[in-house]
Protein backbone atom coordinates (compact mmCIF):
# COMPACT_ATOMS: atom_id res chain seq x y z
CA UNK A 1 0.00 0.00 0.00
CA UNK A 2 1.39 3.28 -1.01
CA UNK A 3 2.08 5.76 2.07
CA UNK A 4 -0.31 8.30 2.38
CA UNK A 5 -0.30 11.66 4.35
CA UNK A 6 -3.09 13.58 5.95
CA UNK A 7 -2.97 17.04 7.35
CA UNK A 8 -4.97 18.48 10.24
CA UNK A 9 -5.70 21.78 11.16
CA UNK A 10 -7.48 23.17 14.47
CA UNK A 11 -8.82 26.54 14.34
CA UNK A 12 -8.61 27.66 17.91
CA UNK A 13 -9.53 31.50 19.04
CA UNK A 14 -5.68 32.19 19.73
CA UNK A 15 -3.91 29.70 18.03
CA UNK A 16 -4.26 27.06 14.66
CA UNK A 17 -2.87 23.96 15.48
CA UNK A 18 -1.81 21.80 12.20
CA UNK A 19 0.09 18.27 12.21
CA UNK A 20 0.75 15.85 9.60
CA UNK A 21 -0.26 11.76 9.84
CA UNK A 22 2.24 9.67 7.70
CA UNK A 23 0.03 6.16 7.04
CA UNK A 24 1.87 3.12 6.38
CA UNK A 25 -0.01 -0.11 6.32
CA UNK A 26 -2.79 1.61 7.18
CA UNK A 27 -1.69 3.08 10.44
CA UNK A 28 -1.25 7.00 10.92
CA UNK A 29 1.88 7.95 12.82
CA UNK A 30 2.27 11.67 13.79
CA UNK A 31 5.36 13.09 12.36
CA UNK A 32 5.40 17.14 11.78
CA UNK A 33 3.25 19.49 14.17
CA UNK A 34 3.10 22.87 14.05
CA UNK A 35 1.45 26.08 15.63
CA UNK A 36 -0.20 29.40 14.19
CA UNK A 37 -1.35 32.60 15.47
CA UNK A 38 -4.77 32.77 14.58
CA UNK A 39 -5.43 35.82 12.72
CA UNK A 40 -9.17 36.44 11.62
CA UNK A 41 -7.99 38.90 8.97
CA UNK A 42 -5.77 36.58 6.77
CA UNK A 43 -6.22 36.18 3.59
CA UNK A 44 -5.95 33.14 2.43
CA UNK A 45 -3.07 33.50 -0.03
CA UNK A 46 -1.55 34.94 3.27
CA UNK A 47 -2.24 31.87 4.90
CA UNK A 48 -0.96 29.35 1.92
CA UNK A 49 2.32 31.27 2.21
CA UNK A 50 2.91 30.61 5.70
CA UNK A 51 2.03 27.15 5.29
CA UNK A 52 4.38 26.71 2.39
CA UNK A 53 6.90 28.27 4.66
CA UNK A 54 6.75 25.47 7.45
CA UNK A 55 6.59 22.90 4.24
CA UNK A 56 9.70 23.79 3.22
CA UNK A 57 11.60 23.84 6.58
CA UNK A 58 10.55 20.78 7.35
CA UNK A 59 11.68 19.43 4.00
CA UNK A 60 8.51 18.12 3.51
CA UNK A 61 6.52 18.65 0.11
CA UNK A 62 2.79 20.02 -0.63
CA UNK A 63 2.34 17.35 -3.09
CA UNK A 64 2.87 14.75 0.07
CA UNK A 65 -0.43 15.48 1.29
CA UNK A 66 -3.64 13.15 -0.06
CA UNK A 67 -6.28 14.37 2.30
CA UNK A 68 -6.79 17.42 4.70
CA UNK A 69 -9.37 17.57 7.72
CA UNK A 70 -10.03 20.34 9.54
CA UNK A 71 -12.03 21.78 12.85
CA UNK A 72 -12.51 25.07 13.90
CA UNK A 73 -14.66 27.67 16.58
CA UNK A 74 -13.98 30.86 14.51
CA UNK A 75 -16.62 29.63 11.84
CA UNK A 76 -15.77 32.68 9.53
CA UNK A 77 -12.22 31.09 8.51
CA UNK A 78 -13.30 27.70 7.97
CA UNK A 79 -13.97 29.37 4.36
CA UNK A 80 -10.28 30.48 4.20
CA UNK A 81 -8.58 27.66 5.06
CA UNK A 82 -10.76 25.43 2.61
CA UNK A 83 -9.53 27.90 -0.19
CA UNK A 84 -5.76 26.71 1.19
CA UNK A 85 -6.26 23.44 0.99
CA UNK A 86 -7.71 23.60 -2.44
CA UNK A 87 -5.15 26.01 -3.49
CA UNK A 88 -2.22 23.90 -2.16
CA UNK A 89 -3.13 20.52 -2.56
CA UNK A 90 -6.35 20.84 -5.00
CA UNK A 91 -8.01 19.23 -2.31
CA UNK A 92 -11.61 20.06 -0.58
CA UNK A 93 -10.90 19.10 3.09
CA UNK A 94 -13.12 17.33 5.43
CA UNK A 95 -14.81 19.93 8.33
CA UNK A 96 -15.78 18.68 11.20
CA UNK A 97 -19.61 19.69 11.99
CA UNK A 98 -23.28 18.16 11.90
CA UNK A 99 -23.80 15.10 10.01
CA UNK A 100 -20.42 13.76 10.82
CA UNK A 101 -19.86 10.40 11.92
CA UNK A 102 -18.29 10.37 15.86
CA UNK A 103 -19.08 7.33 17.38
CA UNK A 104 -20.07 9.11 20.27
CA UNK A 105 -23.48 10.52 21.36
CA UNK A 106 -23.74 13.80 22.22
CA UNK A 107 -26.34 14.39 25.18
CA UNK A 108 -26.27 17.85 25.34
CA UNK A 109 -29.68 19.39 25.05
CA UNK A 110 -28.71 21.32 21.64
CA UNK A 111 -25.40 19.17 20.64
CA UNK A 112 -24.69 21.77 17.56
CA UNK A 113 -23.81 24.36 20.80
CA UNK A 114 -21.00 22.31 21.19
CA UNK A 115 -17.65 23.47 20.06
CA UNK A 116 -16.03 20.83 16.99
CA UNK A 117 -12.79 21.41 19.35
CA UNK A 118 -14.60 19.71 21.84
CA UNK A 119 -15.78 16.51 20.15
CA UNK A 120 -12.41 16.31 18.56
CA UNK A 121 -10.64 16.11 22.25
CA UNK A 122 -13.68 13.93 23.46
CA UNK A 123 -13.50 11.24 20.83
CA UNK A 124 -10.08 11.29 21.35
CA UNK A 125 -10.02 10.56 24.55
CA UNK A 126 -12.37 7.94 24.84
CA UNK A 127 -10.46 6.58 22.20
CA UNK A 128 -7.19 6.26 23.67
CA UNK A 129 -8.03 5.73 27.69
CA UNK A 130 -11.88 4.64 27.80
CA UNK A 131 -14.59 5.92 30.07
CA UNK A 132 -15.46 7.62 32.19
CA UNK A 133 -12.79 10.27 31.14
CA UNK A 134 -12.58 13.88 31.77
CA UNK A 135 -10.59 15.74 29.24
CA UNK A 136 -8.96 19.41 30.16
CA UNK A 137 -8.21 21.52 27.66
CA UNK A 138 -5.84 25.00 28.26
CA UNK A 139 -6.61 26.64 26.04
CA UNK A 140 -8.05 30.25 25.22
CA UNK A 141 -10.70 29.06 27.70
CA UNK A 142 -10.26 26.26 30.09
CA UNK A 143 -12.38 22.92 29.19
CA UNK A 144 -13.44 20.21 31.12
CA UNK A 145 -15.04 17.58 28.89
CA UNK A 146 -16.88 14.74 30.40
CA UNK A 147 -17.22 11.11 28.47
CA UNK A 148 -19.45 8.44 30.19
CA UNK A 149 -18.74 4.71 30.59
CA UNK A 150 -20.53 3.76 27.48
CA UNK A 151 -18.74 6.51 25.18
CA UNK A 152 -21.45 9.68 25.41
CA UNK A 153 -20.74 13.06 25.61
CA UNK A 154 -22.18 14.42 28.32
CA UNK A 155 -21.15 17.69 28.67
CA UNK A 156 -18.61 19.91 30.78
CA UNK A 157 -17.83 22.67 32.17
CA UNK A 158 -16.33 26.00 30.52
CA UNK A 159 -13.65 28.72 32.55
CA UNK A 160 -12.09 31.86 31.24
CA UNK A 161 -8.29 30.28 29.96
CA UNK A 162 -5.37 31.29 31.99
CA UNK A 163 -4.43 34.59 29.67
CA UNK A 164 -7.64 35.74 29.19
CA UNK A 165 -7.48 36.18 33.23
CA UNK A 166 -4.43 37.98 32.93
CA UNK A 167 -5.27 39.91 30.15
CA UNK A 168 -8.37 41.27 32.15
CA UNK A 169 -6.41 42.05 35.00
CA UNK A 170 -3.57 43.71 33.23
CA UNK A 171 -6.43 45.65 31.09
CA UNK A 172 -8.57 46.52 34.23
CA UNK A 173 -5.61 47.62 36.93
CA UNK A 174 -2.90 50.48 36.50
CA UNK A 175 -0.39 48.93 38.98
CA UNK A 176 -0.65 45.31 37.53
CA UNK A 177 1.53 43.88 34.77
CA UNK A 178 1.87 40.36 32.39
CA UNK A 179 4.17 37.89 34.27
CA UNK A 180 5.29 34.51 32.49
CA UNK A 181 3.26 31.48 33.55
CA UNK A 182 5.49 30.09 35.83
CA UNK A 183 6.69 28.67 39.27
CA UNK A 184 7.35 30.82 41.98
CA UNK A 185 9.57 29.63 44.74
CA UNK A 186 6.67 30.10 47.25
CA UNK A 187 2.66 30.10 47.13
CA UNK A 188 3.18 33.48 49.67
CA UNK A 189 4.33 35.99 46.72
CA UNK A 190 7.02 38.51 47.97
CA UNK A 191 6.95 40.42 44.61
CA UNK A 192 3.95 41.76 42.24
CA UNK A 193 4.98 39.20 39.72
CA UNK A 194 5.64 36.46 42.13
CA UNK A 195 1.80 36.94 43.40
CA UNK A 196 0.40 37.05 39.98
CA UNK A 197 2.23 33.56 39.20
CA UNK A 198 1.46 31.98 42.55
CA UNK A 199 -2.61 32.93 41.89
CA UNK A 200 -2.24 32.08 37.76
CA UNK A 201 -0.74 29.09 38.16
CA UNK A 202 -1.51 27.37 41.95
CA UNK A 203 -5.17 28.99 41.50
CA UNK A 204 -5.79 27.27 38.43
CA UNK A 205 -4.13 23.80 39.04
CA UNK A 206 -6.30 24.60 42.89
CA UNK A 207 -9.26 24.60 40.87
CA UNK A 208 -8.72 21.90 38.29
CA UNK A 209 -8.85 19.48 41.19
CA UNK A 210 -12.17 21.29 42.89
CA UNK A 211 -14.05 20.99 39.27
CA UNK A 212 -12.77 16.96 39.05
CA UNK A 213 -13.86 16.59 42.72
CA UNK A 214 -17.60 18.10 41.52
CA UNK A 215 -17.85 16.23 38.57
CA UNK A 216 -16.70 12.53 39.69
CA UNK A 217 -19.89 12.00 41.60
CA UNK A 218 -22.11 12.72 38.58
CA UNK A 219 -19.57 10.67 36.17
CA UNK A 220 -18.28 8.33 37.78
CA UNK A 221 -15.34 8.09 40.84
CA UNK A 222 -13.21 5.92 38.90
CA UNK A 223 -12.92 8.95 35.98
CA UNK A 224 -9.57 9.36 34.70
CA UNK A 225 -8.60 13.01 34.24
CA UNK A 226 -5.99 14.24 31.39
CA UNK A 227 -5.06 16.99 29.81
CA UNK A 228 -3.91 19.04 27.14
CA UNK A 229 -3.29 22.28 25.60
CA UNK A 230 -0.21 24.63 26.15
CA UNK A 231 -0.08 25.04 30.03
CA UNK A 232 -1.42 21.65 30.38
CA UNK A 233 2.18 20.22 31.52
CA UNK A 234 2.74 23.18 33.62
CA UNK A 235 -0.40 22.95 35.40
CA UNK A 236 -0.60 19.06 36.08
CA UNK A 237 2.51 19.26 37.50
CA UNK A 238 0.99 21.40 40.29
CA UNK A 239 -2.40 19.63 40.38
CA UNK A 240 -3.45 16.17 42.02
CA UNK A 241 -6.55 15.05 39.64
CA UNK A 242 -4.50 15.30 36.23
CA UNK A 243 -3.37 11.85 35.86
CA UNK A 244 -1.60 12.46 32.41
CA UNK A 245 -0.70 15.53 30.21
CA UNK A 246 -1.19 14.18 26.25
CA UNK A 247 -0.03 17.21 24.07
CA UNK A 248 -1.51 16.63 20.69
CA UNK A 249 -4.64 15.22 21.55
CA UNK A 250 -6.96 17.91 19.43
CA UNK A 251 -4.71 16.42 16.49
CA UNK A 252 -5.03 12.57 17.26
CA UNK A 253 -8.44 12.92 17.52
CA UNK A 254 -8.99 15.00 14.40
CA UNK A 255 -7.00 11.87 12.75
CA UNK A 256 -9.50 9.44 14.50
CA UNK A 257 -12.57 11.17 12.94
CA UNK A 258 -10.71 11.42 9.50
CA UNK A 259 -10.70 7.63 9.92
CA UNK A 260 -14.08 7.47 10.76
CA UNK A 261 -15.82 9.46 7.72
CA UNK A 262 -13.12 8.52 5.04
Amino acid sequence: MPQTSLLVVDIGNTNVSLGIFDYADDEGKLTHHWRLSTHREQTSDELGIALHSLFDHDERQVSQISDVILSSVVPPMVPIWERVAFKLFSLPPMVVGPGMRTGMPVRYENPHEVGADRIVNSVAAYDMYGGPIIAVDFGTATTFDCISREGEYMGGVITPGIHISMEALFERTSKLHRVEIAKPRSVIGKTTTSALQSGLLFGYAGMVDAMVEKILPELGADARTIATGGLARRIAEESKAIEEVVPFLTLEGLRILFEKNR
